[in-house]
């Protein structure tokens, strides 16, 4: 029997997707979470097979539990609407076991839960499509100033933060702007946010 652990801050979604995996004659599902801390007590308490979560959740994202699962017998695998390589990358990078899209047939996940138990990592097709198209353009250094910026810090406030001049600040975020292709630290914080680079 295959013992699974659900984390989904949607109820309507939480309880349907409860009620498919337990029609499945080896599956069972042992424990529903709202976030990801709650998971992350639900899988020391009830050490499930596999742990299917959410990346969007209040209090502790999908994300960042799966990273503190990196080393647990318990395998993770998100189940997300977001198709975005900057969350697929990071996904990857804590060792997940599947990621797949919520939008994806229920057998595929059905498929997918019992590929993993053999040893396999299931990705998207649509997601190794989009990581390998879209790779994260900017520097560790880069992504520390625009998460700043993106707090709505002024340049100054940056430098200090970060212990550089104002003038190297400015370089930064000029070379981000053209490395992102937009005009104003407005867009580049848009765009950031939207392909799930700041994550």
């Amino acid at each position: 029997m295959i013992r699974i652990v659900l984390a989904e801050d949607q109820q309507l979604l939480l309880g349907a997707l409860g009620a498919l995996l337990d029609l499945e004659e080896d599956m069972e599902v042992v424990g529903k979470a709202n976030n990801g801390e709650e998971v992350l007590a639900l899988v020391k308490k009830e050490m499930p097979d596999i742990c299917l979560m959410d990346i969007e959740m209040p209090v502790m994202t999908g994300l960042d539990a799966a990273e503190q699962l990196r080393n647990h017998s318990c395998k993770v695998v998100i189940l997300t609407t977001f198709a975005r390589p900057g969350y697929f990358e990071r996904a990857k990078n804590a060792g997940v076991s599947g990621y797949m899209l919520k939008d994806s047939p229920s057998e595929d996940l059905v498929h997918s839960i019992r590929q993993i138990m053999r040893g396999k990592r299931v990705y998207s097709p649509e997601l190794i499509d989009l990581a390998f198209s879209e790779e994260n353009p900017l520097t560790n250094r880069e992504i520390e100033v625009m998460k700043l910026l993106a707090e709505g810090r002024t340049t100054k406030s940056i430098a200090k933060e970060l212990f550089l001049s104002n003038g190297t600040v400015r370089n930064y975020i000029s070379i981000i702007l053209d490395k992102l292709e937009v005009d104003n630290r407005i867009e580049a914080i848009a765009k950031v946010n939207e392909k799930g680079w700041l994550k």
